[in-house]
């Protein structure tokens, strides 16, 4: 799920990815925005197994997906998909 909220001054905008995996012991946020490095966005695990993230990121169109436990997976609350060279689909999000 992603949330998306109001411009910074320095023109970047904050946006919270979260993904419910109560029995993952890791989750990342991978996508363009971090060259696909999968160890640069860990996300925080809540009480009741909500993993989020908040990030700053300039306007524009950005791919992501998470990594739980080392697996592929995508948001499942993202409705807008582009494909990837691996055959999959990455979510996609633009911030206007």
């Amino acid at each position: 799920m992603i949330k998306k909220k109001a411009a910074h001054k320095s023109g970047y905008k904050r946006a919270t990815f979260s993904i419910m995996a109560p029995a993952a012991e890791s989750v990342q946020l991978v996508g363009d925005f971090n060259s696909w490095d999968t160890a640069s966005h860990p996300l925080k695990k809540s009480s009741n197994g909500l993993w989020k993230r908040t990030i700053n990121l300039s306007p524009g169109r950005y791919e992501y997906r998470f990594l739980v436990d080392g697996q592929w997976q995508n948001d499942p609350q993202c409705t807008a998909h582009a494909p990837n060279p691996f055959g999959e689909d990455n979510c996609v999000i633009t911030l206007g």
